[in-house]
């Protein structure tokens, strides 16, 4: 699956796509409830999703922040801890059951380094990342729920298919009951 994504990015030749997937060697199985990342972990892997969701959130006394979700045939890690780390202030945890692969933040390092066109593909999955967040803050600081449901809805139109309305309701910052009203 990782390489037929791999075959659609046009700059990739196959000798790049033969070098970077078997990288990815650490099959991992993440059960629903699980954590693919704890709170207090230093994260060392980027994640490629095969089956499964996840919901990344912010833990806080008075309750969990959704802060985005991971699905099949994206990306994911608990990317300040990967980037400086520390240990994360954010989980990663199973909606359902999972299956993911891995690279080790070390062999991802090392083959930007010997193929800079690895370092193209990630500063241009970063600022995909950087635009998405830019767009949920505007969504969260500017539009009404209502708004805010579309947005999602026009970003994701299969989240519901793979989040519950409960996960859904924290990331959009309102009550599952005004999410159930606005539907």
């Amino acid at each position: 699956m990782l390489a037929s994504l791999l075959q659609q990015v046009p700059y990739f030749t196959p000798d790049d796509i033969a070098a970077f997937v078997p990288l990815w060697h650490k099959k991992v199985t993440v059960s629903r409830g699980d954590f693919l990342v704890r709170e207090g972990q230093v994260e060392q892997h980027l994640y490629f999703v095969l089956s499964g969701a996840f919901w990344l959130y912010y833990p806080t006394p008075a309750e969990n922040i959704c802060v985005g979700f991971a699905y099949p045939n994206t990306l994911v890690t608990a990317f300040p801890s990967l980037v400086t780390q520390q240990p994360s202030t954010y989980c990663i945890q199973a909606l359902r059951k999972a299956e993911l692969l891995a690279i080790t933040k070390s062999d991802f390092d090392t083959i930007q380094e010997k193929r800079p066109v690895f370092g193209k593909f990630w500063r241009l999955e970063l600022e995909k990342a950087l635009m998405g967040k830019m767009e949920r803050e505007i969504d969260l600081q500017l539009l009404t729920p209502e708004q805010r449901l579309q947005r999602l809805l026009a970003r994701s139109p299969h989240i519901f298919q793979l989040v519950p309305r409960k996960y859904i309701a924290s990331y959009l910052r309102m009550t599952p009951e005004t999410l159930s009203r606005i539907l």
